[in-house]
């Protein structure tokens, strides 16, 4: 479907009034763009290493918001221009610029997913898109099905390769695995096809919870999502042959980590971020079982030293670390 997209210049001083102006107009939603500095919540909510270098705030902003293609746009652009000039008396609307375009007839939603193809992880597994056909294939080729959907996770990074080829070496036939941060839960998934025994997942993003039941189950596993108890806790029933999976944040919730389950996993994997596996480590033992192992990745190269030293002041041992361009995989236990 094509929209008509409107793009109003104007101050970070004005936004709030500008948006609520809008929105008695019957404007549904808008797209705020400035320079204002991150604040520390914002950081902590971005799921990346590095943060975006941004211009000097010079209190400009632009409100863009869409409309249907019959809209009547000289009727639009003169409600916005009273109503610009009614606010002007009240703060610095700026030049009140309104530029207009069309959207090009795309389905945004799904639109990635012509550049997700077949690949080879590495010499015997291969990740499929659950929409595409697989035309080679070798003998004893696993092959892992995979629809993210709007969840974190195809495989193709090099943070995920580093952690499979991590499981692929160190796990053993009947271990039980703990995925953090599931995503899309491939992870969770390669490891029951490699042989464990029984996985959990967990992440924060509630959809990430469905998305991992559902590829589980395109790749013949049995999985779900476990049901809560009274108290708002998940129920893992912990049978051999199957993924549970669950949303929380285990490093904040102590009840959470009990409903995991202590002292119960043979490995642990989180593909995350340096800034999320440093406080990770100072829990992720109480899931472990002696002698078990941690295999983090996510880690950029200039974070790597901060990770190791989290995870000796939390009595681990380093056991391997491995690199694949930029990024680092540590095993540790």
């Amino acid at each position: 479907m094509k929209w008509i997209k409107m793009e109003l210049k104007t101050t970070t001083e004005a936004v709030d009034l500008v948006s609520a102006m809008l929105d008695e107009l019957g404007v549904e939603g808008i797209e705020i763009s400035d320079f204002v500095p991150l604040s520390d919540e914002d950081k902590q909510r971005m799921f990346i290493d590095i943060l975006p270098e941004l211009p000097p705030d010079d209190g400009s902003a632009v409100v863009s918001f869409y409309l249907d293609t019959d809209s009547d746009i000289e009727e639009w652009k003169e409600k916005i221009s009273a109503g610009l000039s009614e606010l002007s008396r009240f703060t610095e609307v700026g030049n009140g610029e309104l530029s207009v375009s069309e959207t090009e007839d795309k389905d945004w939603m799904n639109n990635w997913k012509e550049f997700f193809k077949p690949f080879r992880v590495d010499d015997t597994i291969i990740i499929k898109p659950t929409w595409e056909e697989l035309t080679e294939k070798s003998d004893g080729d696993l092959v892992v099905e995979i629809d993210p959907g709007t969840a974190f996770g195809t495989g193709a990074h090099e943070t995920t390769k580093l952690c499979i080829g991590n499981l692929k070496k160190y796990l053993k036939k009947g271990d039980s695995v703990l995925d953090v941060g599931c995503g899309s839960g491939i992870l969770s998934i390669i490891s029951m096809l490699l042989g464990a025994g029984y996985a959990a997942a967990v992440d924060i993003d509630p959809i990430a919870v469905g998305v991992t039941a559902e590829n589980a189950q395109v790749n013949g596993l049995p999985a779900g999502v476990c049901e809560k108890n009274e108290s708002g806790l998940p129920v893992f029933t912990k049978k051999t042959g199957q993924i549970e999976v669950t949303d929380g944040n285990v490093i904040g919730d102590k009840a959470l980590r009990e409903a995991v389950g202590l002292g119960r996993y043979d490995i642990v994997v989180a593909n995350i971020l340096a800034d999320v596996i440093i406080p990770l480590s100072g829990v992720v033992r109480e899931f472990m079982k002696p002698g078990g192992l941690f295999i983090s990745s996510g880690i950029i190269n200039m974070k790597q030293e901060a990770v190791e030293n989290a995870l000796k002041q939390n009595g681990f041992e380093i056991v391997e670390i491995v690199n694949l361009g930029d990024w680092v995989s540590i095993v540790a236990k």
